[in-house]
């Protein structure tokens, strides 16, 4: 049975879907096998590289001699794998992924979906002992938790490298839900995140180190990466105003 399913460029029918058992290899390039997938662009390499299936993840090798491969991961908000020139058999842990190829001027892409990845069920019997600290105690109930979602809205709803919002942006974006925020508050509250997440010591600390610069970033990339903040979590913001990008 199928482990990995390659979506070649502008597909559109689940026919034109190639799907791999555990164990094989797909061939991909300018001039890949009859049985490959075949980038029609004079910018990629006649032998481009290969993907390899196995139960929950597959394989990427990139057999070009100059150019380095990207895989997205597109509900990663930025989250990526590169894989350089030359590089054989880099694992790619993504369920949803989408390869991108630099080609003389264009980036091209195609997905690779792996539908096969196994979780621990979440009823299962934790060990027994005393239970482990959260990694970020985080109320997703509070004026905090808004504030970072707002901060992290438009890399999950656009691009996942879309501009930040500015304070004032954010405080606008609150107000349906918090009628009084102002832009001190806000301010507040991104002191108190970086606290909070550690990115920066209490104020009771003897030595309160370096003023952290670019703190609204790190937040950002913190949250993001950790899964701290979803798409599904935005409803915390209420609806988008009127005319705004999603």
């Amino acid at each position: 049975m199928y482990s990995v399913i390659v979506v070649p460029p502008s597909c559109e029918r689940p026919g034109s879907q190639i799907r791999i058992a555990a164990g094989e290899r797909l061939a991909f390039g300018r001039a890949a096998p009859e049985s490959g997938l075949t980038v029609a662009h004079p910018g990629v390499p006649r032998n481009a590289g290969e993907i390899t299936a196995h139960q929950s993840f597959w394989l990427l090798s990139n057999h070009s001699a100059d150019q380095t491969y990207v895989v997205e991961n597109p509900e990663g908000a930025g989250e990526h794998v590169k894989v350089s020139p030359g590089r054989l058999d880099a694992p790619i842990p993504f369920e949803f992924s989408r390869v991108v190829l630099p080609a003389a001027g264009d980036l091209l892409r195609f997905d690779v979906w792996a539908p096969r990845h196994r979780y621990r069920p979440r009823g299962a019997v934790p060990s027994p002992g005393a239970a482990t600290a959260p990694a970020f105690a985080l109320d997703r109930t509070t004026r905090y938790y808004a504030v970072l979602a707002a901060l992290c809205e438009p890399r999950l709803r656009a691009e996942p490298h879309a501009p930040l919002p500015t304070v004032g942006q954010v405080t606008e974006r609150l107000r349906p839900n918090w009628p009084t925020v102002s832009r001190s508050a806000v301010h507040w509250n991104i002191d108190y995140l970086a606290v909070k997440l550690g990115l920066r010591p209490g104020p009771e600390a003897a030595d309160a180190g370096p003023r952290l610069n670019g703190k609204k970033e790190t937040l950002v990339s913190l949250a993001l990466r950790f899964d701290l903040v979803g798409e599904d979590d935005l409803i915390v913001l209420g609806p988008l105003p009127s005319g705004a990008a999603r």
